[in-house]
């Protein structure tokens, strides 16, 4: 099936008081992530992929151990990220609900020892890519990192949380203070009620 753009599940300045400005919702929204969805688009017309999910042609493009992912893989994943990416984040669902909070502490003792594993992982990642809380496929709850638009699915895990660190997605706000970006992010961006329903839901 045709990729599409979404639209932003909120307005464009809806996270500006939050971190995260009109500005930089306006070119990595309407710009880049539209960019993923053509180039895919033109990807994979005519392919083996046309008509499949963008699920599916993550997983069945992805080259494990690959020194460069293919252009279909690197466009769909990329428009897979930024759909769950627009959706996890929110000027709502601020306060983390009481079950989600339990499965935190559980997997990483506390939630600020999760919100600081999350930060070191998105501020360690070298060059562009995300940080993810993912439940893994033993059913424990993980923080990860993926390069450029690698993505838990790659692996058989579920994302619950993503942060994208390429720099587009904070050099407008932050420059190059990757960290006070993640720490906006972590601390006011996330939609807490929309991580609770991926995790109900994996």
């Amino acid at each position: 099936m045709a990729f599409e753009l979404p639209d932003l599940p909120y307005s464009h300045d809806a996270l500006a008081d939050l971190g995260m400005s009109q500005e930089t919702l306006e070119y990595h929204h309407d710009l880049h992530h539209k960019a993923y969805v053509d180039n895919g688009n033109k990807l994979i017309a005519g392919t083996e992929w046309e008509g499949k999910s963008v699920e599916d042609i993550i997983t069945g493009s992805y080259q494990a151990g690959a020194v460069a992912q293919n252009g279909i893989f690197n466009n769909a994943s990329q428009h897979w990220n930024h759909v769950q990416f627009w959706e996890m984040m929110g000027p709502t669902g601020r306060e983390m609900p009481g079950e989600l909070e339990k499965a935190i502490v559980e997997s990483f003792g506390s939630v600020d020892q999760f919100k600081a594993d999350f930060s070191a992982a998105g501020a360690g990642q070298f060059g562009a890519g995300w940080c993810w809380l993912v439940k893994d496929t033993d059913g424990s709850l993980k923080v990860t990192k993926t390069e450029n638009g690698v993505n838990p699915l790659c692996f058989g895990q579920t994302a619950l949380l993503g942060c994208d660190v390429w720099e587009h997605s904070y050099y407008v706000d932050y420059r190059n203070r990757r960290p006070d970006y993640l720490k906006a992010f972590i601390n006011n961006l996330v939609n807490w009620d929309k991580v609770t329903e991926n995790l109900n839901n994996a």
